[in-house]
């Protein structure tokens, strides 16, 4: 009951006009951020860093959670309108949304993208407030081999997703995994792969990832596809259209479409993959969009503009917003970049994460909570507001929009590094992602091993460190069994059994 009673003092005090207006400041600036590629959500907030030495905890902490949820969806709107999605966990909006854009159903995809974030992100901020404590305590349970298989799990189910060419998904995620390998070894604390070079000891900064292989190979496909057909690559279906706010206001057919159910669904998976630490929204888009895909009646909609696979990733990667906060505030571990921001501002400002803070400072926190799940409910209003100006993205001259786009994101490579190097890497990339997309390779498992090979590396060598180098760990843990269980499941549901399915058609007698 004190509880509650705490949860509801945290949106009074986020009725207070001076309180609410960070909150809409820091949701705006959020949602910028992250639209921007190569500007990200956790840029922002350190940005602000030095302002939160001048204000009160509350709006600090208010502040930073509206950024934290703005930026989540922020991503989406370039993902859909460029195909240049603003944030890691924007990927697989970025794989499906783009597809309706071009078919002229931006507007649609846009609306699916910010109701599903919506959602997740009341379910998550929700969950935030009421099983923090035991969710965080289950938590413990998943131990170094669970978080191995749980990252081996996301690698089989994206890599199994790509329905054109299997071989050249684990092609695109062994290059993924190979980059990232590249710089100081987080074990030894020696330099490999580097080549004899110096400026690679320092590694290749995900910016600079995301930059070459959406941003900048996504001009030289707008440029090599507009010089050999012009029908190719322009948004032609778009262009004519003159959108209003009435495209952008949430229907109930988008949302019986989803269903409740699944809205839900989605939501949990972003949550609990949140509250394990480092899991983050990529992580928690991909087995959103893996388990979405699997268990969909359409699912040859998949890889052609699907809705339900929009609403997956974006519902799960705003609920992760709630979920990596759970173990940060109770056991002071960030579940992503972001929430480790975060908790320098807690810190800054004289707070301890940790047990004693859900149980003695609850008071203090729950407007950051209230913050998350009001910001949440922003997101289809901005949307009304500010809809058709980002479908104006498309009607800008190509050449000018993708050339404006690839200078802002080189800037935003060297702002988030400050290195030449890294803005060298990210053309390097680019070129190459360009000659990868043109031979059938999967961008998204690229990206996918990149991301999460640093992590599989660290706990699988964790893991085997304990067991004196044996695998049988992996066997014998409880956690590691759970998602190798579902690396099965998923296995027959998605191969075995669609494959049993054509061997019976093709023997049946006509």
């Amino acid at each position: 009951m004190e509880q509650l009673l705490h949860v509801l003092g945290g949106f009074e005090t986020i009725a207070e006009p001076a309180v609410f207006g960070y909150l809409v400041a820091g949701f705006l600036i959020g949602t910028l951020f992250a639209a921007i590629p190569g500007l990200t959500g956790t840029l922002a907030i350190a940005l602000i860093l030095p302002i939160t030495y001048s204000m009160d905890i509350t709006p600090s902490l208010v502040m930073c959670a509206a950024i934290f949820m703005g930026a989540q969806y922020g991503g989406s709107i370039t993902a859909i309108t460029v195909n240049i999605p603003g944030a890691p966990c924007a990927v697989m909006t970025a794989y499906e949304g783009n597809i309706l854009m071009r078919r002229g159903e931006g507007a649609r995809a846009l609306r699916s993208a910010g109701l599903a974030s919506m959602m997740g992100g009341v379910v998550g901020a929700v969950l935030l407030m009421t099983l923090a404590p035991v969710i965080a305590q289950a938590a413990l349970y998943v131990q170094t081999p669970g978080k191995f298989s749980l990252i081996l799990f996301a690698f089989f189910v994206i890599i199994i997703s790509n329905d054109q060419s299997i071989a050249k998904g684990i092609v695109a995620t062994l290059l993924g995994l190979m980059v990232a390998t590249i710089g100081i070894d987080v074990a030894s604390s020696k330099a490999r792969q580097t080549f004899g070079l110096p400026s690679l000891v320092e590694g290749i900064d995900l910016m600079a990832v995301i930059i070459g292989a959406f941003a900048i190979s996504e001009l030289l496909v707008q440029v090599t596809a507009s010089s050999r057909d012009k029908n190719t690559s322009n948004y032609n279906s778009t262009e004519t259209v003159k959108w209003s706010w009435r495209d952008f206001l949430p229907r109930r057919s988008d949302y019986s479409f989803i269903g409740t159910y699944r809205y839900i669904k989605f939501a949990m998976i972003g949550y609990f993959v949140g509250v394990l630490p480092g899991a983050g929204g990529s992580s928690a888009a991909f087995v959103s969009y893996a388990e979405a895909k699997r268990s969909s009646s359409h699912p040859e909609e998949y890889n052609n503009g699907s809705i339900e696979g929009i609403s997956a990733s974006e519902s799960a990667n705003n609920a992760m917003c709630g979920g990596s906060l759970v173990p940060m505030l109770t056991f002071g571990i960030p579940g992503d970049t972001t929430s480790a921001v975060i908790l320098g501002v807690l810190i800054i400002n004289g707070l301890q994460p940790g047990p004693q803070m859900m149980t003695e400072q609850f008071a203090v926190i729950t407007p950051m909570m209230a913050a998350l799940l009001i910001a949440a409910l922003l997101i289809p209003i901005t949307l009304l507001v500010l809809g058709p100006w980002y479908m104006r993205l498309v009607s800008i001259n190509k050449a000018v929009l993708f050339s404006s786009i690839a200078v802002v994101a080189m800037v935003g490579a060297y702002v988030s590094t400050f290195s030449v190097f890294q803005m060298g890497a990210a053309l390097a990339i680019g070129v190459g992602a360009y000659f990868m997309q043109r031979g059938g390779y999967p961008m998204v498992s690229f990206l996918l091993g990149f991301i999460l090979g640093p992590d599989l590396e660290v706990y699988m060598r964790r893991s085997l460190a304990i067991t004196d180098g044996s695998p049988s760990i992996f066997f014998t843990s409880p956690d590691s069994l759970f998602f190798l269980g579902l690396i099965a499941v998923f296995f027959f549901f998605m191969i075995v059994r669609p494959w049993i399915s054509s061997r019976r058609k093709h023997l049946s007698p006509e």
